[in-house]
């Protein structure tokens, strides 16, 4: 018996961007992003499905998103239109550097990342964005690293590799979750939160006015150094000040 060959059903996003006269442009766009793994060297691709986007009157995305999105994969929503000046003003203040702002014993600050995920609740609402792993759990000899992307009110905004260092077996479930941590923080870089911490400039006028070098001596092997800490903070464990 002859069998007849039919070809797979579309799904929703094929629809959707077939629909919009844009398929070509998404496809040179989705492209470029899987060979640079970064959306900000896309950028001719984006400028060309954006122009496109509009010349073909598109509502915005978010009117008529498709009811299933495999977010492993998809990135259906990028670039299609700026947040709203209110989100943008919360997303971009400037960082407090006495409250937001912590340091490690080698000198380099950092935001809890408590505080990236209160940003996000206050600028979209709790439920409003979500982390997505793009890829599976890699645990190597000494550190746990994962894929995730940020989506934020059913549009992609950013991807990163996350990674969590760990130093015996049974603290690879904790490392696992700080390894989604560290994706958060490096996802919000794309939308400007807390983005003084990457300026040479604030860092060099944050160690002058806000930290100090201290000589210590480890509390175990008795080894002294020199380490940084905030003006007013504790010697941290394992660690005491010596004279």
């Amino acid at each position: 018996m002859d069998t007849v060959e039919t070809e797979d059903e579309p799904d929703p996003w094929d629809v959707r961007i077939n629909n919009t006269g844009c398929a070509v442009e998404n496809s040179r766009l989705t492209d470029c992003f899987y060979e640079t793994r970064d959306w900000r060297k896309c950028t001719t691709e984006m400028m060309n499905f954006q122009n496109c986007w509009k010349k073909n009157n598109n509502d915005a995305v978010s009117r008529n998103t498709p009811t299933h999105i495999d977010w492993t994969t998809s990135y259906y929503g990028l670039a299609t239109e700026p947040f709203s000046k209110e989100v943008t003003a919360i997303l971009t203040r400037t960082v407090d550097p006495k409250l937001d702002v912590e340091m490690k014993p080698d000198g380099i600050i950092y935001m809890p990342e408590v505080r990236y995920r209160r940003i996000l609740n206050e600028a979209f609402g709790p439920g409003g964005w979500g982390l997505v792993p793009r890829g599976d759990t890699v645990v190597g000899d000494k550190i746990v690293t994962r894929e995730y992307a940020l989506v934020v009110h059913g549009r992609f905004i950013s991807q990163a590799q996350g990674e969590n260092n760990f130093f015996s077996v049974d603290q690879i479930p904790r490392a696992v979750e700080g390894c989604k941590s560290n994706a958060l923080m490096r996802c919000c870089k794309d939308l400007g939160i807390a983005w003084q911490l990457w300026d040479p400039q604030f860092i060099r006028r944050y160690q002058t006015t806000q930290a100090e070098q201290v000589w210590v001596e480890h509390v175990v092997n008795k080894k002294k150094a020199r380490i940084w800490i905030k003006k007013g903070d504790p010697v941290p464990y394992p660690y005491k000040k010596t004279a």
